[in-house]
């Protein structure tokens, strides 16, 4: 069982995580050029928005404060991060977005495992697991569409 401070911890680690995916998903909608999967990554840095703002004021209610540490780092790396993905083509950008979604997914698993004392933290916890298992889904199926397109294409 966790204590407080652990918890603290742990949603201050989701926090800068989350901040993090807001901006790479906006850096990455910005570059794209296929106007649906630039929306998708607009409407996927939306979502994580909301996770940051609920975990925000889940750490509130607990009497902390969200890291500042993450306030600065975590939107430069994931924007930095957006623009270099970007570089490489629409696959390997969603090939990239895949690996960190299934780190968070693995990440909030084991956290709600920790925190099933709590129902409205444990609630939160598996709401924003849900929404990560969809975009990692969504990334997942387009992927496999634009390979599979890639392919018909060399045939020719």
């Amino acid at each position: 069982m966790m204590d407080s401070e652990e918890i603290v911890a742990k949603l201050n680690w989701f926090y800068s995580l989350e901040l993090n995916q807001v901006n790479l998903y906006m850096a990455q909608s910005k570059q794209v050029e296929d106007l649906y999967i630039s929306k998708v990554l607009e409407r996927a840095s939306y979502i994580e928005q909301q996770h940051v703002d609920n975990i925000a004021a889940q750490i509130k209610k607990m009497g902390s404060t969200p890291t500042h540490l993450g306030d600065i780092i975590s939107p430069i790396l994931g924007k930095t991060g957006g623009n270099i993905a970007s570089l490489f083509g629409v696959v390997p950008l969603l090939k990239v977005d895949i690996l960190l979604e299934q780190k968070a997914m693995s990440d909030y698993k084991d956290f709600i495992s920790q925190v099933e004392q709590d129902s409205e933290l444990w609630s939160l916890l598996w709401s924003n697991l849900i929404d990560e298992d969809l975009h990692t889904s969504w990334f997942s199926s387009k992927v496999q569409e634009l390979e599979c397109r890639m392919q018909k294409e060399k045939e020719r």
